[in-house]
């Protein structure tokens, strides 16, 4: 069962992912990751990388896909994958396509976790890190014991400037105009499936399942 995950950032589409990955013992493939554990491993694909992320460029299409077919042929893979923000843009998913065309493979299902921009800032602007472990949480779905102080360290928590509303605005913009496209593209193929995002977290996985079968 080979899974690609659209929804805007902060739409709880890498939770999603975790879960699908967990239940269906298949890898919850993120690029970010693949760069890590390349560049770690001193991979060609890994220094090619390096080069471009060294000098804060964005790291090609060609060999986003590269990186991202080398690791679904890994053997945990062999029974199907989560792709988790990749593609992020038309291109990259045509080149994906072609590549898995090349090898006689072919996504199965893309989900869309579909929630509306006013909901991700409000959920966004309740999040706050530990600025000493990283552990996060959230005021309103998941607070901690006590007040602004990390269940885990006792660390303080702050909201991150990412999650800040002026910058997830920002954020919803670039997906609106790079990710959003890839609905299209993905309902062309028809294996785009849509799950409301804005339920609870146990009612979209249940909804992903249903679509997926047991």
């Amino acid at each position: 069962m080979k899974i690609i995950m659209l929804g805007a950032p902060g739409a709880g589409k890498g939770t999603q992912a975790k879960m699908i990955a967990d239940k269906y013992n298949i890898p919850h493939i993120s690029t970010g990751d693949i760069f890590r554990a390349n560049i770690k491993g001193g991979t060609e694909l890994g220094k090619k990388a390096k080069t471009y992320m060294d000098q804060g460029l964005l790291v090609p299409d060609e060999l986003v896909v590269d990186l991202v077919v080398d690791r679904i042929g890994q053997d945990d893979a062999k029974n199907g994958y989560v792709l988790d923000g990749f593609p992020r843009t038309i291109p990259q998913a045509e080149a994906l396509t072609a590549a898995l065309n090349k090898i006689g493979d072919k996504v199965d299902f893309a989900i869309d976790v579909d929630v509306p921009d006013s909901n991700i800032i409000d959920r966004m602007a309740g999040r706050r890190a530990c600025v000493s472990c990283g552990g996060t949480y959230h005021i309103k779905f998941n607070p901690t014991k006590v007040e602004n102080v990390c269940d885990a360290c006792g660390g303080e928590l702050i909201l991150r400037d990412d999650d800040k509303p002026e910058t997830v605005q920002k954020r919803l913009t670039v997906y609106h105009e790079q990710t959003q496209p890839l609905i299209d593209y993905y309902t062309k193929e028809q294996i785009l499936k849509s799950v409301d995002g804005t339920k609870d977290m146990s009612e979209v996985f249940q909804a992903i399942v249903d679509i997926l079968g047991e």
